[in-house]
């Protein structure tokens, strides 16, 4: 058996942002032109009226300010509110793969590897833009990458799934080397039109490279432990298998983008997720005291906090459990990782850490780190 370690990892950012302001502006001349056109409608009691947003309400419910998209202006049309994300031919790379690419290979950078040194490939994000040839196979091929290579889905939990897949691998010796890469495209799948929760999702890809700690040839995090759990649930769902409207006239559906049911999550996933930690942190006689930081999903700051005063016994300091969400809005499975990527330089030899996503499904997952 060998000890599976994280020696690299990458955040693709990109170029573009939408700050709430810019957010509110669109949303509220959508709002203006749906309640003109449907006013009969209103004033004889057939439809509800749609109300504003405001930027002080998107930072109260969610800690959010901006968020990075591949289509900003897209997004920004009120008479459209989604993002263009014009289908390209099958023999270029897709923009999934692309946004990829460039994560996996800040990672290699970081772990002094190249594309070939690697012999598997984990594509785990929350949608995927085609149900196959899979994503991971065409980043392989753009990596030159060797072995094998697969898709996953376990929505905002894809990523520390994906490492637990991966560094299970890597312990077992039928893989040397796991790129484990998470491009989250989540302006496409979210309702833009609806204010609940039109603020919520911004666009990134992360990257995190497991190899056997002894091939390691600089600092790393050595991977203790991982665990993962799923229970069933309708309350954060998507109907869409692949990016929202794959042409204009795709049917209109609701149903079809991102759905939450935020009031039920907040009660039945907090004590699920604290309670996780918690007992993994346990089987491995991890005490609170032991943790230098906590690397949370990224999908509010309000659960945030109650998960990290649940874990710790006390009020996480701010560099103990660091958030990027007002920079990059929820980001899927791929907040957690950012979280780490840019908060996790600092800590010394023997210093510990917990990676955990969470999200529909219901599903969590954690990994226990060691920096060494």
């Amino acid at each position: 058996m060998y000890q599976p370690a994280i020696t690299g990892h990458g955040v693709f950012t990109p170029e573009q942002t939408i700050t709430n302001d810019e957010l509110v502006s669109a949303f509220n001349a959508y709002v203006t032109q749906w309640n003109t056109d449907n006013a009969e409608a209103i004033a004889a009691g057939e439809l509800d009226a749609m109300g504003p947003s405001s930027s002080d309400f998107i930072v109260s419910a969610s800690g959010i300010e901006h968020r990075y998209v591949m289509d900003k202006e897209g997004v920004l049309d009120p008479a459209r509110m989604y993002p263009r994300l014009p289908a390209r031919p099958d023999d270029q790379p897709g923009v999934m793969a692309e946004m990829a690419l460039d994560a996996c290979q800040k990672a290699l950078d970081m772990a002094g590897r190249q594309g070939s040194d690697v012999d598997l490939v984990i594509c785990a994000a929350s949608n995927h833009q085609r149900a196959y040839p899979a994503i991971a196979i065409e980043i392989q091929q753009l990596l030159g990458a060797t072995g094998f290579a697969f898709d996953m889905n376990v929505a905002c939990s894809s990523a520390t799934f994906g490492i637990q897949a991966a560094a299970d691998m890597v312990r077992s010796g039928s893989v040397q080397r796991a790129l484990v890469v998470n491009p989250e495209i989540c302006s496409a799948h979210l309702e833009w039109r609806d204010r609940d929760c039109h603020f919520i999702f911004g666009d990134v890809a992360t990257a995190v490279l497991i190899e056997r700690s002894e091939d390691a040839q600089g600092a790393r995090f050595d991977i203790v432990s991982t665990r993962c759990a799923t229970q069933f649930s309708n309350n954060i769902r998507n109907n869409n298998g692949f990016l929202r409207r794959t042409h204009d006239q795709m049917e209109d559906r609701r149903d079809m983008q991102f759905m939450q049911n935020g009031r039920k999550v907040f009660k039945e996933v907090l004590p699920m997720v604290s309670s996780h930690i918690l007992s993994h942190m346990q089987a491995e006689g991890w005490q609170a005291e032991d943790l230098k930081r906590l690397w949370l999903h990224q999908a509010n700051k309000t659960m945030n906090d109650f998960i990290g005063k649940k874990v710790m016994g006390r009020v996480p300091e701010p560099q103990e459990q660091p958030n990027i969400l007002q920079d990059y809005a929820n980001t899927s499975s791929a907040g957690s990782i950012i979280a780490f990527s840019k908060n996790s330089a600092d800590l010394a030899p023997g210093e510990c850490g917990v990676i955990c996503s969470f999200g529909a499904g219901y599903s969590v997952g954690s990994v226990l780190v060691r920096r060494a």
